[in-house]
């Protein structure tokens, strides 16, 4: 069984050129198979800004109108991505920028109306507008690309096979690509039976050094979370906000098949002691 890490990085990091050449060093030297995935939120709500596209978020989700998906499909898919890309090729690392659409690789379906608790308590209906939440990973095609030695670098841009690009969420394209790859199986040359072809790793790497007890304390890491802890973390309110779907996603592809999930800092994805590690 083959080794794959599959990186999840934010949008902080890839949006700073100090940062991101460090993140891109120590992913080039990560061993075995591996993917990168990427947001760029920051630089599409900047573009946004500077081309008089306004922006709305509520509950710190976009809302994807049409000529906020023109912006984010070309940041994300275009600017971001490609830098990544080129970046990735100097480091002599073969990367291949990805899109859903590409080669049908994210299946998406348009987010129907929800309601969404406001900050006054009061709920209302939302309409995300082109927001996808995704249907199916092509993983047996992605597979056949990092066989090859192809590294799959996936934006945050997926499709629903009738035209429509959606701006989808890259956290949870990391934790889907992370389980379809699981789910990938060979035929074992010993036992002549199917196994999982990937032994998948999934790492969260953004700008804090892993799940901390104490937001204004850095250093205040949890080294790991069990499937037991995490109920008892979100009554007790340490994990909130962004840090909850992170976490919702990543015990998913835990229960799911992914052996291992890791949040760390963008600086020790090449550190195996760091970070916060999240199991059954």
């Amino acid at each position: 069984m083959a080794q794959l890490t599959i990186v999840k990085v934010g949008g902080g990091i890839v949006e700073d050129e100090k940062s991101l050449h460090a993140l891109l060093d120590k992913f080039a030297r990560i061993e075995g198979l591996k993917v990168l995935v990427h947001g760029g939120g920051r630089s599409a709500t900047r573009i946004a800004e500077q081309l008089g596209v306004q922006q709305t978020m509520i509950g710190g989700r976009r809302i994807t109108d049409a000529e906020t998906l023109k912006v984010v499909t070309m940041v994300y898919a275009g600017l971001v991505n490609k830098n990544i890309v080129a970046q990735l090729q100097k480091r002599h690392v073969n990367a291949l920028g990805l899109t859903g659409a590409d080669m049908n690789v994210i299946v998406s379906h348009k987010r129907p109306i929800k309601k969404v608790k406001m900050e006054d308590g009061s709920t209302q209906d939302v309409d995300y507008g082109f927001v996808g939440d995704i249907d199916q990973v092509n993983a047996e095609l992605l597979a056949e690309l990092i066989a090859k030695g192809v590294v799959p670098v996936l934006s945050p841009i997926g499709h629903d096979t009738h035209g429509s690009l959606l701006n989808t969420n890259a956290d949870t394209i990391a934790a889907e690509t992370a389980i379809a790859l699981a789910k990938v199986q060979e035929v074992s040359p010993l036992t002549m039976h199917l196994s999982p072809k990937f032994e998948v790793r999934l790492m969260f790497c953004f700008e804090k050094k892993g799940v901390l007890r104490n937001p204004d304390d850095d250093d205040s890491v949890i080294p790991s979370i069990t499937s037991e802890d995490f109920p008892k973390l979100v009554a007790d309110g340490i994990v909130s906000g962004g840090m909850l779907p992170k976490l919702e996603n990543s015990f998913q592809a835990i229960e799911s098949g992914v052996q291992e999930v890791i949040i760390t800092h963008a600086d020790y994805i090449d550190n195996p002691e760091a970070g916060t590690r999240l199991s059954r």
